[in-house]
């Protein structure tokens, strides 16, 4: 291929998978350890990707609600907590965070949010003691002072287990997404349940509630469950170089004689319409710095010849099946039928929206999986 060809293959795959231009940051090991990535790769491994069907083997916890999620989403994203400073938040003792949803399709449907925070263990606590985690959305108050609300909370009984603990902020998100000029973070409150008013540093439970140098994987995130509104994404154009066509009139030649054209046994015959090998690799491209998973994918292809007869393995329409009659009779005006794909299924792609922020897509029709006369 020539510089241009492969700029004009680069370009249509990037329209397939609806980005603009190719997203520029540097994967790294230390980028692929932190908590996000992480989770979206543990989704796509262990569920997206399982032969052997649906597990819910997760180090992240999943749950039926996710799984749910999973399944009702056409794309799930995760997003790194950020220093972003809210000033004006009177306490003192929580924690706030601070993500950017920017990235977040306005025309995408939430299906659900959730913030994870990482719990290690602390044993100067007692294991029996019941501790209240809540999380609050930042509001802007008419004073210029920020003022919380409550969001979501969960009790943990005991600082001897470490896990993540989980946080529906499906409700905050759908509003940052729709009024991001109201995105003024979380605030993270933690105090023992039979002591409501002593608040306590969520470091003092073991909560990691920012990023920290070697716990990377444990660092607070937001994940969001995507479903497409439905809307037809328009296609972009452009005007396509001019290529050479070799043997453009081959199909027009009807020398033979369209009965002796097709072999005495289409079935066993090579030449008949069947499924190719087609594996479409994403590093031969240079992506791999931002596509995660995977390095490629098997697409598959249909090639060969739809000849009478047509038998039952070539999956032929009764349209199929008519029009083979009557190019037999009139092969100048009625071509053959096509050989086609006759099932497609989709292919799940991870991949870096920018150095933090990361998007795990399913795109449907990718992958042919029978081809049959058309």
């Amino acid at each position: 291929m020539t510089k241009q060809e492969k700029k004009e293959v680069e370009y249509e795959i990037l329209n397939l998978l609806g980005l603009e231009s190719r997203p520029k940051p540097v994967a790294n090991s230390k980028t692929l350890d932190s908590s996000a990535p992480k989770f979206l790769l543990d989704i796509y491994k262990s569920i997206l990707d399982s032969p052997s069907g649906r597990t819910t083997r997760s180090e992240f916890n999943l749950s039926g609600k996710d799984l749910h999620a999973i399944d009702e989403s056409d794309a799930i994203m995760s997003f790194t907590s950020q220093n972003h400073h809210v000033p004006g938040v009177r306490h003192e003792h929580g924690k706030r965070l601070w993500f950017n949803v920017s990235e977040v399709p306005a025309e995408e449907i939430v299906v659900g949010a959730e913030l994870r925070l990482y719990q290690t263990a602390n044993f100067t606590l007692s294991p029996e003691k019941v501790f209240t985690v809540t999380v609050y959305q930042v509001l802007s108050s008419i004073d210029g002072h920020k003022e919380l609300q409550v969001i979501d909370s969960t009790n943990t009984t005991t600082a001897s287990e470490e896990g993540w603990l989980i946080f529906n902020t499906t409700g905050v998100i759908s509003s940052w997404v729709a009024f991001p000029d109201s995105n003024y973070g979380l605030y993270l409150s933690v105090h023992a349940a039979d002591r409501l008013l002593h608040e306590m540093r969520p470091e003092e439970l073991g909560i990691v509630s920012e990023s920290v140098e070697g716990e990377e994987e444990k660092q607070p995130f937001m994940v969001v469950f995507l479903k497409s509104s439905g809307g037809q994404r328009v296609r972009r154009t452009r005007e396509a170089p001019k290529r050479r066509r070799k043997n453009e009139n081959s199909e027009m030649s009807y020398n033979k004689n369209p009965f002796m054209d097709s072999p005495s046994h289409p079935w066993t015959s090579s030449r008949s319409c069947q499924i190719q090998t087609l594996f479409v690799s994403f590093r031969d491209l240079e992506w791999q710095n931002w596509i995660i998973a995977p390095d490629g994918y098997s697409a598959y292809y249909c090639s060969g010849e739809c000849n009478f007869p047509l038998n039952a393995h070539m999956n032929a329409t009764n349209h199929a099946i008519v029009q083979t009659l009557v190019h037999l009779m009139n092969p100048i005006h009625v071509p053959k039928p096509c050989c086609a794909p006759t099932k497609l299924t989709p292919i799940s792609v991870l991949y870096f929206v920018d150095e933090t922020n990361v998007i795990l897509k399913k795109y449907k029709n990718m992958v042919v999986k029978s081809c049959g006369c058309h």
